[in-house]
């Protein structure tokens, strides 16, 4: 057993990690810049204490017999704990590494990769193991509706871990994932993304050749075969089993996943059955497929990942229901990068058909504010009826990069007045899709408040 004082810990991944080192048998604490729900809550209740801020004192008080430092990659030099860690010569290491070394180093890894997708689809697979009584450990990058926590430990030999490929910390600017070594790797889809950390797409494709040059010969990539920026990253090298996926019949080695608009899961061009789940769009009937094989690689059949999927109830902040007044529906969405804003808004009109969709956006995460994408922006947006865009300190002109929308467009630099045209413009019958990898200043309650 050893005391563990974890530095960022109320960021989803090192508080997964937490969890998972206290059920391990570990003493842990941690701190953090903020210390705020629902985070904090989670960890305090399993009985971890946490500090508010970068005090370098914390190690002469409850960091004071840490064995080692577990810095997560908000750390950077110059922050006074990690300066006086240095210092003085303590022990310290990454989130990803410390994870590896004393949880995954002996379990069969599912890691599911990519841009998009990889939280649903990691809870899908996470969700179809225990289904099938496989109790596979995990780590999710997100609150999965069927489980309690979205990280645990237990004593199976399966292990299911969301891959990011951010980088790992200050001292290792490789991606998270390179440290998992899976035995399934799952390679969703890939686009140019963190332009705080990349300066172009090919710098990603080669953190993914990484990832598969760890993967065992008897190991096995499930990648979307329609994917180009994945088919480079293959061809500079598999040595592993190779299985594609996609929405139309792929070419290429081994056997090809697909599956239809009517949702029958073909492999090889043979049916296989019918998938039914919750959640709206083919990216999630694409997550869907991934799940699918990837959980079949370890043994579950297909037939058995398909009565899982058609009990699974999603992901939180997926399109999830915030409230309902006079008619207007109010949704979460994660989506933040334009690919995903134009398949979230996608999947609604499927599902509302010609009722009318309110695209609020915050363009929150470092691509967006770095304008990286922008020129994209306009295109993803196209699909709603109305667009309402938060530009609250963004160092790039919204209003300019969104005017091919014309009068469908508005942009408001405050939040109170952005819910108040969109209170204002909203109609029986209307559904909001808000769209942040944030809180969004608690858009959702204050919409909801101000139409009822």
């Amino acid at each position: 057993m050893m005391h563990l004082h974890i530095l960022g810990i109320c960021g989803t991944f090192m508080g997964g990690l937490a969890a998972i080192a206290k059920a391990a048998g570990h003493v842990v604490t941690g701190c953090d810049a903020n210390v705020y729900p629902p985070m904090s809550t989670q960890l305090r209740a399993l009985g971890i204490d946490l500090t508010e801020g970068w005090d370098a004192a914390q190690l002469d008080d409850v960091a004071r017999d840490a064995d080692v430092f577990v810095i997560g990659n908000v750390v950077s030099r110059g922050n006074p704990l990690m300066e006086a860690i240095l210092d003085g010569g303590r022990r310290y290491i990454s989130g990803p590494q410390w994870l590896f070394e004393n949880v995954l180093a002996d379990r069969w890894v599912l890691a599911v990769a990519g841009t998009h997708g990889k939280t649903t689809t990691t809870a899908m697979l996470a969700w179809i193991l225990e289904h099938a009584g496989l109790s596979p450990g995990f780590l999710i990058g997100g609150a999965p509706v069927d489980f309690p926590v979205s990280a645990r430990l237990t004593e199976s030999a399966f292990f299911v871990i969301e891959a990011d490929e951010y980088d790992t910390a200050f001292f290792d600017k490789r991606s998270k994932f390179v440290h998992y070594r899976p035995r399934t790797a799952v390679l969703n889809n890939l686009e140019y993304d963190h332009a705080d950390i990349f300066p172009d797409l090919t710098a990603i494709e080669t953190q993914f050749h990484h990832l598969l040059r760890m993967v065992p010969p008897h190991g096995r990539v499930i990648v979307n075969g329609g994917d180009a920026a994945l088919a480079r990253v293959l061809g500079r090298g598999v040595w592993s089993e190779i299985e594609r996926f996609g929405l139309a019949e792929v070419a290429g080695t081994g056997p090809g996943w697909t599956v239809a608009m009517d949702g029958t899961i073909l492999l090889g061009g043979a049916a296989q059955g019918q998938l039914a789940i919750a959640m709206p769009g083919r990216h999630n009937q694409q997550n869907a497929l991934a799940a699918l094989a990837a959980a079949r690689h370890a043994g579950v059949p297909i037939a058995q990942g398909l009565a899982a999927l058609a009990r699974f109830r999603g992901v939180r902040r997926r399109m999830e229901t915030r409230g309902s007044v006079r008619g207007i529906t109010v949704y979460d969405d994660f989506a933040h990068h334009p690919t995903a804003i134009a398949v979230s808004i996608e999947a609604m009109r499927r599902v509302v058909g010609k009722a009318r969709i309110l695209a609020v956006l915050e363009p929150r995460s470092n691509t967006m504010k770095l304008g990286a994408v922008k020129e994209a922006l306009p295109g993803s947006l196209r699909g709603a009826d109305r667009v309402f865009c938060y530009a609250a300190n963004l160092g790039w002109d919204v209003a300019g990069a969104l005017a091919p929308l014309g009068t469908q467009a508005r942009v408001y630099d405050e939040l109170p007045s952005l819910v108040e045209a969109v209170a204002g413009e909203a109609q029986p019958g209307d559904h909001v899709l808000v769209m942040s990898n944030g809180g969004f200043g608690g858009i959702h309650e204050k919409l909801l408040a101000r139409l009822a």
